[in-house]
Parts: structure tokens; sequence; C-alpha cells
């Protein structure tokens, strides 16, 4: 096995996270459990746990659970803005006791969420989707920013191409820039290097794995689409504030659209139980993947990935999929396209 710590893709960003290689799990909610994490982690790169307005019990399992299969640093993934002040206070706290020494955090930057964690020696990282998001993430001090493009499976925050935006907030940075959106090969992580950015973050590339906590079939819509097959649409929100667009595989509720994708009101949507993960219900247009432990009307769940689904053609182990990955990448930034890699963002 190549020790990517001698090659070019070890990364400062490496060294600040503990990690081999500069490619970040995405701390998917649902998805990004302790199997996952723990894969991503033991294969060189950084493990995320995505603990979305989960309970303090379930953090405790999942970070345990976690802590017991790596010995390698990873981050907990909480949305502030999305969560219940009393249950976010309870997850952070849970957090902090149980050791957890980085935090990744997405949607609105709620600068006193950074400053009660900050204090406790934590790294914080966060994903935005502007270039004001990404000022105003700087000035609450965090260590690393995630730059999030359009093209991203999953909630999206913003609107630009996922290069697009890391290349100016890289202009007005001098923290750790990751690039996330689309990214499922190397010469995406090359490229992403190659313009200055400290690494990747891939979502879509690892639901698609043995070790993810999705739903078999949800990985297997993902195996066999294109990036044209996904859709940006608000109409899966409820449990989310209005007009919070999320990408998925195009389905039968977003065929019922007719094309209006964007513009939902999560008032006006019927609260209707499709599916349940053990006893509680899933509703149609909620926000809601399928999971392994989902069962009912899973083909009108949303099914989310990224455009760069286009790029994954079958379910792989967690560290196959990082290791094609960090092989191809190696390969361009060491051989004769080197000189020309910028191309490719």
């Amino acid at each position: 096995m190549t020790d990517l710590r001698k090659t070019p893709l070890h990364t400062p960003l490496c060294d600040l996270l503990g990690c081999e290689a500069p490619v970040l799990l995405a701390g998917m909610g649902g998805v990004s459990r302790w199997e996952l994490a723990a894969a991503v982690a033991n294969a060189g790169g950084y493990g995320m746990l995505g603990m979305v307005r989960e309970s303090p019990d379930l953090i405790t399992r999942e970070v345990t659970a976690l802590q017991a299969a790596t010995g390698r640093p990873f981050a907990v993934n909480l949305i502030p803005a999305a969560t219940e002040p009393r249950l976010l206070d309870a997850q952070i706290s849970c957090c902090l006791y149980l050791g957890v020494s980085a935090f990744c955090f997405f949607w609105d930057v709620m600068p006193d969420v950074v400053a009660r964690v900050k204090p406790a020696g934590c790294l914080v990282l966060h994903q935005v989707g502007t270039v004001e998001a990404a000022r105003l993430a700087e000035k609450a001090g965090v260590d690393v920013i995630i730059a999030q493009g359009v093209e991203a499976g999953g909630h999206v925050h913003g609107r630009c191409p996922a290069f697009a935006l890391a290349e100016q907030i890289l202009a007005q940075t001098g923290l750790p820039v990751v690039v996330s959106g689309g990214i499922a090969t190397g010469e995406r992580l090359a490229a992403a290097l190659a313009m200055g950015a400290s690494g990747v973050q891939c979502g879509t590339a690892f639901l698609a794995t043995g070790e993810s906590f999705a739903h078999p079939y949800h990985k297997s819509r993902i195996v066999g689409v294109s990036g044209d097959d996904t859709i940006l649409t608000d109409a899966f929100v409820l449990n989310w504030p209005k007009g919070a667009a999320v990408r998925v595989i195009a389905n039968s509720v977003t065929d019922g659209l007719d094309g209006t994708y964007l513009g939902h009101d999560p008032d006006s949507l019927p609260r209707e139980t499709i599916a349940h993960d053990d006893d509680q219900p899933r509703l149609r247009f909620s926000t809601d993947s399928p999971l392994r432990t989902t069962t009912g009307d899973l083909e009108a769940m949303a099914f989310y990935a990224g455009q760069g689904a286009g790029d994954i053609l079958d379910i792989v182990p967690a560290a196959t999929r990082l290791t094609d990955i960090t092989a191809q990448a190696r390969h361009i930034l060491t051989g004769p396209l080197q000189n020309d890699i910028k191309a490719l963002s």
C-alpha cells in the first residue's frame, strides 16, 4: 500500500486533521455512521459522523463505536441552524463529554456555536455555499472552510459551482479550503489541489459503499445514473426551513412536480406517512432518505445524490473507493498530465 504521507496528496490540511489523504467524508445525516467513518479514516481519509438532529443517546453510541473502531481523528457534523436549540446544546455537551475533538457545521454560520467549542480545543470545519458565508465563518474563528458547490447531493446552501466558489474563497482567505460537490474521481481531487485547495469532500462517492448506512435501494439508484438525472428541488423540505433545496435523483415525487422544482411552501405540503424507521414515521416530502432500517414506499423518498453520480459504477468498500480516487490523483499529479491538470477544474 502506498504511504500517502510521501505523495503530492499529503497537504498541510492532512497534518491539521490527522489524516493521510486530503479526502473528507461528508457528514451525511443518517448515512455517515460509525462504520463508514471508521472505514474512511482507517483507509487514510478523514472520517465524519453525520449526527444532524440526532439524540445524545445515538450520538453516544455512534461516537463510542467509532472510537473503538479507529484510533484516527474524526469530526462530528451538526447543523445548528436546523436544530432546536435545546437539542443542539445537548448534542454539543454530549460530544465534548465523549472527547470529540473536531466539529463540522453547515448551513447558516452561528458564531456563538463556534465559540462554544473552540475553548475546548476543538477544530471547527464549516461548510458554506457563498463567499459571504465563508467570510462570516472565518470571522467566527473556524479552522477549515468547505466550499460546497451546487453540484453537491443532499442539502445545497448556495448556487455557485464548486470550483468557482472555491476559487473565490481562496482569493480572500488564508484558511485551508476544501472543495465539495460532484467529486467522485481522482481527476477532481487533482484539479482541486492544483488550483490551491487543500483537499476535497466526498458524499455520494461514499454513500455508494458497503459501509454506508444508506438503504441498498438508495445505493442501487446511484449506480447507473448520470449527473443529469439529479434535480435541485425544495419539495423535500418537511423538517427543514422553507426554501432549503436538496439535490436528489429524479423519482415519482419529482416527476409529479411538472417541472416546478423550487418554491414549495412546507406549510402547504401534505403530511402523509409513506415509510417507517422502526416506530418513527417517514413522510412524503420530508428530508429523510431511506436507511438500512427503513421500510415502506422507499421509491417516493429523497434519494440524495450529487452530479458526480455518473462516475460511480458500482458499490464497493469505502477503502476501495478512497484508494481508487487517491491513486488516480497521484498518477495525474506525478505524470505527464500534471501541467494540464488545471483544465480539469
